[in-house]
């Protein structure tokens, strides 16, 4: 078996009060045993004010809260997955349009950064009501999937609105995937309407473990977020669901199961080129 840790968060607009969040619930976790913890999107800063939130980026090197987890990962012997920082990115004066990277980080226990995430599909969407978002205007897209070996499995890579585009979940399943990070900041009613449709089919298509740490309740900044943290095993079956308060879960997995599964449905196996019409 292998436990992971689960942080549902409810971040902040001072990266100071999230980071010794993150810090307190990485201690916890690997005291209880966890190989690998995982925390939310955005779990260093969610501000919707932009002049506030430009004042307290940094380049990934400058970050505080990066360099915080990699302090408790190193300290306590553990691996986390941080589901994303905004992080002013290194080759900014190439090409400086103010842009930002919505950055996953993979740290080991160590200490060490051992892979590296750039958000690939951004929220532009229209909700109605009042709810419209524009993450392109904050941020650049990233263009390329990731997937690294850890003490639990090999490891896909994606973010929040990733989720509901299935071609970058065949490439990490592809690329031999056993569990997919879907960390996320998922609004209240495309939360309600679709976020466990999602989940679940992720790790149908992909007979892969999904966990995927999210933000809850109601931020600093105005926003709320639905919470409901999920362990999905390859079947679809839903191990763990922290509801809608913040705090840290354990999940036990066991990584055999994907290998029954796949021999049971060997759907990944079936694929096969379609032409356009």
């Amino acid at each position: 078996m292998t436990r992971l840790g689960i942080v549902q968060m409810t971040s902040g607009i001072d990266p100071s009060d999230n980071a010794d969040t993150m810090v307190r619930a990485i201690a916890k976790l690997a005291l209880q045993g966890a190989e690998i913890v995982f925390t939310p999107e955005m779990s260093g800063l969610l501000d919707r004010d932009r002049a506030r939130m430009m004042a307290r980026i940094r380049s990934e090197e400058d970050d505080a809260v990066l360099a915080a987890v990699r302090r408790a990962a190193r300290a306590h012997g553990v691996w986390v997955a941080i589901g994303s920082l905004a992080v002013a990115p290194s080759d900014a004066g190439k090409d400086d349009d103010g842009r930002l990277a919505n950055r996953s980080f993979l740290i080991d226990a160590e200490g060490n950064i051992a892979a590296r995430y750039d958000k690939i599909h951004l929220f532009d969407v229209d909700l109605g009501e009042g709810e419209r978002w524009m993450e392109s205007k904050a941020y650049r897209a990233g263009d390329r999937a990731v997937v690294a070996d850890t003490p639990a499995g090999r490891l896909g890579l994606s973010i929040c609105y990733d989720i509901r585009f299935p071609r970058l979940y065949d490439v990490l399943s592809e690329a031999g995937a056993e569990l997919i990070t879907i960390p996320a900041a998922f609004t209240r009613p495309t939360g309600t309407a679709h976020w466990h449709l999602l989940a679940r089919a992720r790790a149908v298509e992909s007979t892969a473990f999904v966990v995927a740490a999210a933000q809850t309740g109601a931020h600093e900044d105005g926003r709320a977020t639905y919470g409901h943290s999920l362990v999905i095993d390859p079947w679809g079956e839903i191990l763990l669901d922290m509801g809608t308060a913040a705090g840290s879960a354990l999940c036990d997995i066991d990584l055999t199961r994907i290998g029954d599964v796949r021999r049971r449905l060997p759907s990944r196996d079936h694929r096969t080129h379609i032409a356009r019409l």
